[in-house]
């Protein structure tokens, strides 16, 4: 008699186990849609939402055989930190490098036309498809042994306003 009153709780703890289960009920039904709330459109996601100024930047033509510039390479990158071709407008202005000071940004010493890249052919051809950025031409003559910032300045088709900086040195 104890022999099967044992059985049966171990049996009905077993089928207690088996139908409760750990996953929850399956619901056919899609969740509510709330059209109350603000829609983000999906493709906000891939507007740029920062500028970087590549490693590739430099002076060029300090030969006199061609005029002397600074080439800037700059790429814009969205919100999942991937290089995008996009429309806006560009400004460079150039800062004399203060060392060892808590504001290394000097005198301004260049301040570049806008390049207004909405236009899909003027985005073309600043735009260098292998190394996904935009490649600029500003004609600057820099003083010898000087350092200087480069300071970039995109604003992009939905109002914002991107900058990035970055240093430059005439190589000796």
């Amino acid at each position: 008699m104890k022999l099967i009153a044992a059985v049966s709780q171990v049996f009905f703890f077993v089928t207690l186990l088996a139908y409760a289960g750990c996953e929850p009920a399956q619901n056919s039904e899609p969740p509510p849609i709330d059209n109350n709330g603000p829609q983000v459109p999906l493709y906000t996601y891939y507007a740029p939402v920062r500028i970087d100024i590549m490693p590739l930047t430099e002076f060029v033509g300090r030969d006199r055989a061609a005029e002397p510039q600074i080439n800037p390479y700059v790429s814009l990158l969205d919100s999942f930190g991937c290089q995008i071709k996009s429309p806006g407008i560009f400004r460079f202005e150039l800062y004399e490098h203060v060392p060892r000071s808590a504001e290394p940004k000097g005198r301004r010493v260049m301040i570049s036309s806008d390049f207004d890249l909405s236009d899909p052919a003027a985005n073309n051809l600043c735009w260098r498809d292998f190394i996904r950025a935009y490649e600029f031409n500003l004609p600057f003559e820099p003083a010898p042994d000087r350092s200087y910032i480069l300071e970039a300045t995109c604003l992009t088709p939905n109002g914002k306003r991107l900058s990035a900086e970055f240093p430059l040195k005439q190589p000796k």
